[in-house]
């Protein structure tokens, strides 16, 4: 179950509305580095987590507080097109050359939703869950999960530099420390798991000599000229499992041209792919 008590997570405070920066803060709703995104990928990953409950708990509590952060942000964007003209005409009465208009703001605030948030990104896309990652594999999760924790950090940060509103600061001071606690909460459940000695590869549980192993941790180059790929930590040393030593391959292709049998008839080909014969 899910409780709320109509109190926002954090305040939120707006001293001067700002149509086009509410278009801004949409990305922080509905873009896929958003907090929809995120609420959504720890809930699933909550609903089919297995094995220690712990797991589970963290990864819900996390998604209930995710959804605060919608709030919030949801919020603001309210309170930023607060001061919005609710015409061409009077956008036009008050910046006469023209401008962008109603102050570059996405109209389908205005259209749509009456002067409030949607469940859009910054250009009014909706978010269509195509970025949520629940593998039901705790350890891919986590991994997943400092990514998702990791880009909306950086749009958080790129969203203050954008504002000289204090109070959409201070909110946003408080999303950046979130994320802050969060990308090391999700670092802290991989090392509960294990070293990467026993974590990684994911799934640790398929047995690494069913692998083609001599391909396991070799960094393939595939230099037009045939000469050695940029060496990095990638390329040579003990990998961070532990269970392999990397190298450089200059890569040839080992398979075959790929030859299809026939088009079926009936199936809308042409004749000509109906009749076609295999080369020898």
């Amino acid at each position: 179950m899910f409780y709320t008590d109509n109190k926002l997570q954090f305040p939120v405070r707006v001293e001067r509305p700002d149509p086009l920066f509410a278009r801004a803060l949409q990305q922080a709703i509905g873009g896929v580095e958003g907090e929809i995104r995120v609420a959504m990928q720890y809930f699933f990953q909550a609903c089919g987590a297995r094995g220690n409950p712990k797991f589970r708990d963290m990864l819900m509590n996390t998604a209930a507080e995710e959804l605060g952060h919608i709030e919030m942000l949801a919020t603001a964007v309210a309170m930023n097109l607060e001061g919005a003209p609710l015409s061409l005409r009077e956008e036009v009465a008050a910046d006469p050359v023209g401008g962008a208009v109603l102050g570059g703001m996405n109209l389908k605030n205005l259209l749509s939703a009456g002067l409030a948030a949607m469940p859009v990104d910054s250009d009014g896309v909706p978010f269509d869950m195509s970025h949520i990652y629940a593998s039901g594999n705790i350890a891919a999760d986590m991994t997943a999960n400092v990514t998702a924790e990791s880009t909306g950090r950086v749009l958080a940060v790129r969203l203050y530099n954008m504002t000289d509103d204090p109070g959409m600061k201070e909110m946003l001071s408080f999303l950046i420390a979130r994320d802050t606690m969060h990308q090391n909460q999700w670092l802290a459940a991989l090392q509960e798991l294990g070293p990467a000695t026993s974590v990684f590869p994911i799934p640790n549980s398929f047995p690494q000599d069913k692998e083609q192993q001599e391909f396991s941790y070799a960094y393939l180059g595939f230099q037009h000229d045939g000469s050695e790929p940029a060496p990095g930590r990638w390329s040579e040393g003990t990998s961070p499992d532990g269970k392999g030593d990397f190298s450089t391959r200059i890569m040839e292709p080992l398979g075959q041209k790929p030859v299809l049998s026939p088009a079926k008839p009936g199936g809308g080909a042409q004749v000509e792919q109906e009749q076609a014969q295999p080369p020898v």
